[in-house]
């Protein structure tokens, strides 16, 4: 994976793994490395648990937040780092969020939380700045921005 991911965190159990076959077409049972989107369900009994577990394990502010613990997250990735690929993952994001739920998790670069935070659908900004939380419009409404740019 060349490009950035974001992480949509979800609350309770889903039948979110195959929404998600049906949104994209992917068979997280097989390795379709062909694709220019990763997109896939972990957490318990799903995926890469080990993973989730890893990604989840110090988190208490983001869980503050959200006002849930995650039990599962969706990571939508491009395989691409250009500006389209930074374009694309968010709106596909938004779009996997518009059928599923959740809330998408995205890692910031230095200085984007200044005006991340007044953008609609921010849910709130976390861990001094580097970690923005918010809604499918809150994606849509950042990559209108002229300085919209995900981190690799």
């Amino acid at each position: 994976m060349s490009g950035p991911t974001l992480v949509i965190e979800l609350a309770g159990n889903t039948s979110a793994d195959e929404e998600l076959s049906a949104l994209v077409g992917f068979n997280p049972q097989r390795e379709d490395w062909c694709r220019p989107f990763l997109v896939y369900l972990m957490g318990p009994g799903v995926g890469d648990e080990n993973l989730f577990e890893a990604e989840h394990a110090d988190e208490p502010e983001v869980e503050a937040i959200l006002g849930f613990r995650p039990t599962h997250a969706v990571n939508v990735g491009a395989c691409a780092n250009r500006e389209i690929g930074h374009m694309a993952t968010a709106l596909l994001t938004a779009a996997v969020m518009d059928v599923i739920g959740g809330v998408a998790k995205a890692e910031l670069l230095d200085g984007q939380a200044s005006f991340i935070a007044g953008l609609p659908g921010v849910v709130g900004i976390a861990d001094d700045d580097w970690m923005a939380l918010g809604t499918a419009e809150f994606l849509r409404s950042w990559v209108g921005h002229p300085a919209f740019r995900l981190v690799k």
